[in-house]
């Protein structure tokens, strides 16, 4: 049974197969893995380097360029390696559509909030948790253009994109 498995997993992937010789199916067979993994690789870092963009948008761009770089530059077939893209913009999609539909899904797929400031107290146990220190805190508001008080804070938070959004006590704008 384990045998079968394994052959049905390499025959799918094409393992063993010369790059110019995997059928489409192959193709996106492994674009659809390495992008699920990568996406739950990534999760289990530090989303901080992101940006602005979520796991799965960062994801999306990575292995996209890296696909259609192949089908530039005569690496990969031509056409499978677009069906490949193809079928990366259908999942984003599907993926997006679903985590819209279903909050846990969403959760899972794109993180969460963390709020590191609560009524005007920080909240350490988060901040060590985040890896989001004092600094990071007044970063953010020098950013907005605000004077750097962590005193003024009434509420921060680390957003699912990575930024850091602050509510400030009122009459401290």
């Amino acid at each position: 049974m384990l045998q079968q498995m394994s052959s049905w997993f390499s025959w799918l992937l094409g393992l063993g197969v010369e790059g110019k010789d995997l059928s489409v199916g192959q193709m996106s067979a492994r674009a659809l893995v390495v992008f699920i993994a990568a996406i739950v690789i990534i999760r289990v870092g530090d989303k901080r380097f992101m940006g602005r963009h979520t796991t799965l948008d960062v994801m999306l761009g990575i292995i996209f360029g890296s696909i259609v770089s192949r089908a530039i530059s005569g690496n990969a077939p031509f056409f499978p390696t677009l069906a490949a893209c193809l079928v990366l913009v259908v999942v984003h999609w599907m993926i997006s559509a679903i985590a819209f539909r279903n909050h846990g899904f969403g959760l899972l797929v794109k993180g969460r909030v963390h709020q590191l400031v609560i009524d005007g107290e920080i909240d350490w146990r988060t901040m060590r948790r985040t890896q989001i220190t004092e600094h990071d805190l007044g970063e953010a508001l020098r950013y907005r253009g605000y004077k750097d008080d962590l005193d003024s804070i009434e509420s921060a938070f680390l957003e699912r994109s990575g930024k850091i959004s602050i509510l400030l006590k009122e009459g401290k704008k």
